[in-house]
């Protein structure tokens, strides 16, 4: 009984009908190379596809507008005070004085301007209290970089 069943000696069986044995492993050794391969593409890919670039935005190329009649102004100076026109306020009081510089009407266009030295999260913050007081259209004011 032990003959006829045979025992495997290299992949094949004693038997006459030179079967091979079939084997139920799979072999994770290609995978992990691919897996590696692409974990290090990935690391060296990743750092050069963040941006880190220094920027000086007060410049701008762009055909200009036409100027309202009467536009509303709102600037942030370099010492961080807030104006609406000519006239420096509190920053507390910007709803109010807006309001009675558009006559109420909460859909002009106010053009926002700011001096190079104001951060960009400062003016940010100037951003948020136009649109808090209700003023979506903001339009920012740059110098014409055209030559």
């Amino acid at each position: 009984m032990g003959a006829r069943l045979g025992s495997a000696v290299g992949g094949r069986s004693r038997r006459g009908d030179d079967d091979l044995v079939e084997t139920h492993e799979i072999n994770v050794t290609p995978f992990i190379d691919v897996m590696l391969v692409l974990l290090i593409i990935f690391m060296v890919a990743a750092p050069l596809a963040t941006v880190d670039l220094g920027v000086d935005l007060p410049a701008s190329a762009v055909e200009p507008q036409p100027r309202p009649d009467k536009p509303v102004f709102v600037t942030v100076k370099p010492d961080l005070t807030v104006a609406v026109g000519e006239d420096v306020i509190a920053r507390g009081t910007l709803t109010s004085t807006l309001d009675g510089a558009t006559n109420g009407r909460k859909d002009e266009r106010i053009f926002l301007r700011a001096d190079k030295a104001v951060s960009y999260g400062d003016l940010m913050e100037v951003m948020n209290l136009l649109r808090n007081a209700g003023y979506l259209k903001i339009a920012l004011v740059g110098l014409d970089g055209r030559s």
